[in-house]
């Protein structure tokens, strides 16, 4: 058995930290090169960084912040946000990323998925997709879960894998930010059509909710957010939790 990661996430806007729920109501939750290295000491096993605002406001990643991050850390991370072409994707590797997060521009053009895989490696292409269940179906949404695109979550998951993504990463709009738990349902329905990692995201509130993703679906690693933020959850006590459950964890 696979063992099992648990990812802390900052949202970045703005050069600094927030968190919302079902991807509304920003609130600022700290300095990002603070937290990172905090939860690299507290053992998490990856950190990711969203520049949550890049897309819409039609410019790069915050490289110079992506930079400062690296130097304080010593886990793989993962960096989303204004990556439009293979050029975006290594200038920021070059700046200390391990692995790039791609969302929408990966939707308007599928074929950077694979440009960037052969540039850099199917391990350092993270497809993050934000779903949504509209009428009983999981849809894909893009530009910061502000656009419909009619396009069904298993098929778009489906494709990204052969298109050469290494890993997914799955956000929940429904769950997002709530604490009620993650999406079961439609992890269960990438996690058992793909045959790479998936990254179970929105929705942590407590640690049972992470022995439940672990436990019922196959996401082989979690992220959260605000929990970890507000110090409502140590990345540490949780990893002796799940271990205490039988879920092996990094």
């Amino acid at each position: 058995m696979l063992k099992k990661r648990i990812i802390p996430c900052l949202d970045i806007k703005d050069g600094r930290v927030v968190k919302g729920i079902n991807f509304e109501g920003l609130r600022y939750a700290g300095n990002p090169v603070e937290l990172a290295s905090r939860y690299a000491q507290e053992g998490a096993d990856e950190l990711v960084f969203l520049d949550i605002t890049a897309t819409l406001e039609k410019r790069k990643t915050l490289a110079s912040l992506v930079t400062e991050i690296a130097k304080e850390i010593n886990i793989p991370f993962t960096v989303g946000g204004g990556i439009n072409t293979p050029d975006d994707a290594e200038y920021l590797i070059s700046r200390g990323a391990d692995k790039v997060s791609i969302n929408s521009s990966a939707v308007k053009n599928p074929e950077l998925i694979n440009q960037i895989a052969k540039n850099c490696g199917s391990q350092a292409v993270v497809l993050a997709i934000d779903a949504k269940k509209v009428n009983g179906n999981w849809e894909v949404f893009i530009n910061g879960g502000k656009t419909a695109t009619g396009i069904e979550l298993t098929s778009w998951a489906k494709y990204g894998e052969q298109l050469g993504a290494g890993e997914i990463l799955l956000t929940s709009m429904n769950n997002d930010g709530t604490k009620n738990g993650f999406a079961i349902d439609a992890l269960n329905l990438v996690g058992n059509n793909v045959n790479i990692p998936v990254i179970a995201s929105g929705g942590a509130g407590s640690m049972e909710h992470f022995t439940t993703v672990f436990s019922e679906t196959k996401a082989t690693a979690a992220l959260a957010a605000s929990i970890f933020h507000y110090n409502e959850i140590n990345i540490s006590q949780l990893k002796n939790y799940l271990q205490q459950n039988n879920l092996p964890v990094r």
